[in-house]
């Protein structure tokens, strides 16, 4: 077998859907399996990936383990050379996977291989490619100076190595992850992905940025930021420096008076919601329920190249392909205008965010 697919899912129901039915898609002409490991979710989630997609292997855990001891167990059951960990809220495009294999296949001293992570609302992700949490750059980014955090020596649209790759997409052989004890267990909730990286580059591997391939990694649906994630992400912070660099008074000190001062000041996200003027709907059926839903005229359309202000575009998975949807998402022209949201195959719901720090919206119809 090719490729396993792995995705660890707790309550996001919905977007755990949408991502199933992408991936579906992106494998249906390579050798793989795609593994949903739960932790114990309570919001039907596991009901949904029996009834929708009985060809998904479920892992029912009946604790939530974290996230790293989650993967882990996937990746336990993993038979694919090569393993991706992907997390529930993403939504890939129909060559995601063939283009990856065929870039990994060219790479020497393979390790992780990340892609291009745009938000909800089609804005690049700078976490999608990183530099090692060195001391200085942790506590710039603590206090909220990022520019060091991010590795800027390749622009988005580039392709080359990096440090860090984050763990909402990570492609890479199966063997390696084995090899240097896949996500370190002591981590529950973020910086694993960190660690994971910085332990493959340590084992004389390689890491990689892979600009031709655009994912939508909703974000704030299964990490909210608010203090809570802020008190847990700095935390895994001081246990990754602990773990990975010499100690002393003096370090230990500066970890933690950055780690009080960032939960001090940093601000809970606050939910952005505004009612849009507009609804185009890229389909070629309008469901008479989804108008009265959304309470103002749908324009049904299958060409979007101009849209007004405050408008909001609404694909269906049916008619329009992932990949378009994504190209369509990514143009300034439209998304600095628009919010977008995805109406799934054989599905009778809206899903999306309006950006990438707070819960998505799902409007049932």
């Amino acid at each position: 077998m090719k490729l396993s697919i792995v995705i660890l899912n707790y309550n996001v129901e919905h977007f755990l859907e949408l991502c199933l039915s992408s991936v579906l898609k992106a494998t249906t002409l390579i050798s793989s399996e795609v593994i949903v490991v739960d932790n114990n979710s309570s919001d039907g989630s596991c009901a949904m990936v029996k009834q929708k997609f009985p060809q998904v292997k479920l892992i029912e855990n009946k604790e939530n383990s974290g996230f790293s001891k989650g993967n882990n167990i996937g990746v336990n059951n993993a038979k694919g050379e090569f393993v991706c960990i992907l997390n529930p809220d993403t939504v890939v495009t129909e060559d995601t996977f063939t283009k990856l294999i065929d870039h990994a296949e060219s790479l020497p001293d393979l390790g992780i291989i990340g892609c291009k992570l745009i938000d909800g609302k089609g804005q690049f992700l700078p976490e999608s490619k990183r530099n090692i949490p060195v001391v200085k750059v942790a506590l710039q980014k603590m206090l909220g100076n990022s520019k060091h955090y991010y590795a800027n020596h390749l622009k988005p649209t580039e392709t080359g190595e990096v440090d860090i790759l984050v763990g909402a997409f990570m492609f890479l052989k199966t063997e390696v992850y084995k090899a240097v004890g896949g996500f370190d267990e002591d981590y529950f909730m973020y910086g694993e992905d960190i660690d994971l990286s910085y332990k493959i580059l340590k084992a004389g591997y390689k890491n990689y940025y892979f600009s031709d391939c655009t994912i939508i990694h909703f974000k704030g649906e299964s990490t909210l930021k608010d203090k809570s994630y802020a008190k847990r992400f700095f935390g895994a912070m001081q246990l990754f420096y602990k773990k990975h660099f010499k100690s002393n008074v003096l370090f230990d000190t500066i970890v933690s008076i950055g780690i009080k001062l960032a939960y001090v000041f940093r601000k809970e996200a606050l939910e952005i919601k505004s009612s849009p003027n507009h609804y185009l709907l890229v389909s070629e059926n309008l469901d008479s329920k989804l108008e009265t839903i959304l309470k103002i005229p749908i324009i049904l359309t299958n060409d979007i190249t101009e849209v007004e202000a405050n408008s909001e575009i609404i694909f269906d998975a049916s008619f329009i392909t992932y990949k378009s949807m994504i190209q369509i998402m990514s143009q300034p022209k439209i998304n600095s205008k628009s919010t977008f949201k995805i109406i799934p195959d054989n599905s009778k719901f809206l899903i999306g965010s309006n950006d990438s720090k707070n819960r998505g919206e799902v409007i049932h119809f």
